[in-house]
C-alpha cells in the first residue's frame, strides 16, 4: 500500500521514531497528524515538516491511550486531511523496572497495549467498510525476544505483537493490512531512560540493549517501516539478528532461556 497521497497519524511523534517517521511519510507525499503527550514536541515536529513540505502536517498533543484523545485525533486528520488511511500506534513507554506494583502495570498496559486496542475498535469498523486501512503497531524485539530488567515492558511488548498478529489475521482478508515494528536499540531518550533511572534493573535493561547490536538513528528505522509497508510485510526488523535470535528461541526455547540468563550474569558481573 502506497502513502502517497495519504492520511496518516502518527502517535509518539513528538520525537525519536514518531517524529522521523513524519519526516518521512511526509517526504513520501502523506498528510500527518503528529501526536504525542507533549504537544509542543508535536507541534515542533510537525512545524519542522511543514518547513520541509508546506501543508502536510499538523501538531496535537494528548494522551493517546485514551479513547476520547484518539477520536479527537482521527476527527482532526478528517477535518485537515481527509479520512484516516494509516495508524501509527508508536507512543510507548520502557514501564517501571523489576517487578512494580499495581499502579505501574495498569500505566504500562495503557500506554504499550491498550493505545492500540482502542485505536484499531475506533477505525477498522471503517477500514473494513472502505475495503483498506493500515495499522502499524510499534512493539520492540522485547516483543519477540524478551527485556532484561523490565517485566512490564517485555509483557506488554510480547502482548502488542500478540494483539497486531490477531488483527492481521482476522482482517487481513478484508482489505486491513498490519504490520508490527520490532527494533532493537535506537538512539531515542526511550533506550536510555533505564540507564537515566538510577534503578540496578533500569540500568541492566539499557546495558542488555545496547551491548547486543547496533544502535540505529530514528530515520533509518523509519525508512525500514516505509520499506516493509510498500511490500505490506507484518514483521518490521530493522537489526536483522532479531531474526536469527527469534529461531534460537523458537528452536530450543530451554537453552535459549540459559544463554539469557548466562547472558544478564555476565551484564550484572562482567
Amino acid at each position: 500500500m502506497k502513502v502517497a497521497e495519504r492520511v496518516a497519524i502518527v502517535t509518539g511523534g513528538g520525537g525519536g521514531i514518531g517524529g522521523a517517521l513524519a519526516s518521512a511519510l511526509a517526504r513520501a507525499g502523506a498528510k500527518v497528524v503528529v501526536a504525542d503527550l507533549d504537544a509542543e514536541a508535536a507541534s515542533a515536529v510537525a512545524d519542522q515538516v511543514n518547513t520541509e513540505h508546506p501543508g502536510s502536517a499538523v501538531g496535537s498533543g494528548g494522551d493517546v491511550a485514551d479513547t476520547e484523545t484518539i477520536r479527537e485525533l482521527i476527527a482532526l486528520a478528517e477535518r485537515e486531511f481527509g479520512p484516516v488511511d494509516f495508524y501509527f500506534a508508536n507512543a510507548g513507554i520502557t514501564g517501571a523496572p523489576g517487578l512494580p506494583g499495581e499502579a505501574d502495570w495498569d500505566l504500562a498496559i495503557d500506554v504499550n497495549l491498550r493505545s492500540h486496542i482502542r485505536a484499531a475498535q475506533l477505525l477498522i469498523p471503517d477500514w473494513v467498510r472502505r475495503g483498506e486501512g493500515y495499522f502499524v503497531s510499534t512493539a520492540s524485539a522485547a516483543g519477540l525476544l524478551t527485556q532484561l530488567g523490565g517485566a512490564t515492558y517485555a509483557v506488554t511488548k510480547h502482548a502488542a505483537v500478540g494483539f497486531a498478529e490477531w488483527l492481521n489475521i482476522t482482517y487481513g482478508d478484508q482489505g486491513v493490512r498490519v504490520s508490527c515494528l520490532c527494533p532493537m536499540g535506537v538512539n531515542t531518550k526511550l533506550l536510555y531512560a533505564g540507564e537515566q533511572s538510577g534503578d540496578p534493573q533500569g540500568d541492566l535493561a539499557t546495558r542488555a540493549v545496547t551491548a547486543a547490536g547496533n544502535v540505529l538513528e530514528p530515520a533509518e528505522v523509519a525508512e525500514e517501516v516505509l520499506a516493509a509497508i510498500d511490500d505490506e510485510r507484518f514483521l518490521i526488523l530493522p537489526h536483522p539478528a532479531v531474526l536469527e535470535m527469534y529461531r534460537h528461541k523458537a528452536a530450543d526455547y530451554d537453552r535459549w532461556l540459559r544463554g539469557m540468563r548466562r547472558y544478564q550474569r555476565g551484564l550484572v558481573n562482567p
